[in-house]
């Protein structure tokens, strides 16, 4: 009896967690991915309670692995410092059975990548298509021959090239009017203790620490696609540098590596759901399948869900009962059970960063104001479709 052969394509985290996934389930697993090595520095994630739920239901404990330390509150403030709104992590953790954790990027990948086989990870091989979708797929890559394969997960990221090829008729991706910096400083006399969000008129600062004891940041400001600025430490005082404390002192620290260790992206999201997350043998799922903006902090959770589901609905590895036609009946069982649940959060969340980029004073006043009045319990209890939406399919 021979094992089920998935190649993911791409080792981002919802690759990785799909290729977790399959891997125990008894699946022979393949990841591609065009990077010569993994990544060793990148920016941070938040991991929600729905993430974590759906981590641990493959058996992957992230705070064992990476920490689990948390601020202590987290809220949305204004330039000044005043708060307009604030919540306990532990009065997340009493509602939703856990609180959220900020991770390392790099540090989640590798966790992942370390429950594989090293021979299932290729580093440095670049997939260039996917030939017989309909019935065995063969993955072409630009190392070497194809790779015949069972299923073929699409992890291939925001700018997905098998989204294109196989759904040519898709309006591809809408600018959502900003651009974004982002990057993780060493600050351990800071002692921050709170996760925050600042809004001013058309920009954003978020302060994150992380579960090591570092600081993720995030500024965005709303530009024309493909702006040209200077480096991003200058970029980044000009802008931020007169906002309350500790945005000061942080933007101290950025950079001092090179400002290669600060990323800046123009944001994007998906413009319109694809018809469906799976065509023949591929299945999509993260930011090639549902691209969304970063407004939420669901946009690697949403993937992470999707690559469990997607293996829980699969067949087990091995071939027995239900040959091949296993795997097609699962993958649209894969599109009803995840397509509407990921378009809602990708709208939503399209809908928040509306607020974010207000720029005239007297709206962005209204907006304040309106955040500031709504009870702290009202907000958290606005999470709930989001933080207690995964649940596993039978």
């Amino acid at each position: 009896m021979t094992n089920r052969h998935a190649v993911v394509v791409g080792a981002g985290i919802g690759g990785l967690t799909g290729a977790v996934a399959l891997h125990r389930r008894g699946w022979r697993v393949t990841v591609c991915e065009r990077s010569p090595e993994p990544p060793a520095t990148g920016a941070g994630i938040g991991l929600a309670p729905n993430a974590l739920r759906a981590l641990d239901a493959v058996g992957v404990d992230v705070s064992r692995a990476i920490g689990g330390a948390v601020p202590a509150t987290m809220g949305v403030r204004r330039p000044d410092g005043r708060w307009l709104t604030r919540a306990g992590t532990a009065d997340m953790a009493a509602r939703y059975g856990m609180a959220p954790l900020a991770v390392p990027r790099p540090a989640l990948t590798a966790t992942l990548a370390a429950a594989l086989p090293p021979s299932a990870l290729r580093y440095g091989t670049e997939v260039t298509g996917v030939d017989d979708a309909e019935d065995r797929p063969t993955v072409r890559t630009a190392a070497g021959p194809g790779i015949r394969a069972d299923l073929v997960v699409a992890a291939d990221g925001i700018h997905s090239p098998l989204r294109r090829a196989h759904f040519p008729a898709h309006p591809g991706l809408h600018y959502l009017g900003e651009t974004a910096w982002r990057t993780i400083v060493d600050a351990p006399d800071l002692r921050i203790p709170a996760m925050s969000e600042t809004w001013g008129r058309g920009e954003r600062f978020g302060v994150t620490p992380l579960v090591d004891g570092r600081y993720y940041l995030y500024a965005t400001a709303v530009v024309p696609p493909d702006t040209r600025l200077t480096d991003p430490r200058t970029e980044l005082r000009r802008r931020f540098g007169t906002w309350h404390d500790p945005i000061p002192a942080l933007l101290d620290r950025v950079g001092r590596q090179g400002a290669a260790d600060v990323l800046r992206n123009d944001l994007y999201d998906l413009a319109a759901p694809l018809p469906y997350l799976h065509h023949g043998r591929i299945a999509w799922l993260g930011d090639a399948a549902h691209a969304m903006a970063p407004n939420l902090g669901q946009g690697g959770c949403q993937a992470i869900e999707d690559a469990v589901v997607l293996a829980r609905l699969l067949p087990a590895g091995e071939r027995g009962d239900g040959g091949d036609t296993a795997v097609p009946a699962a993958l649209a069982a894969y599109t009803a059970a995840r397509h509407a649940r990921t378009d809602a959060v990708r709208l939503r969340a399209r809908r928040v960063g509306r607020l974010g980029v207000l720029r005239n004073p007297v709206v962005a006043a209204v907006r304040d104001l309106a955040v500031r009045v709504t009870p702290a319990r009202l907000a958290l209890r606005g999470m709930d479709d989001l933080f207690n939406g995964f649940r596993l399919p039978a």
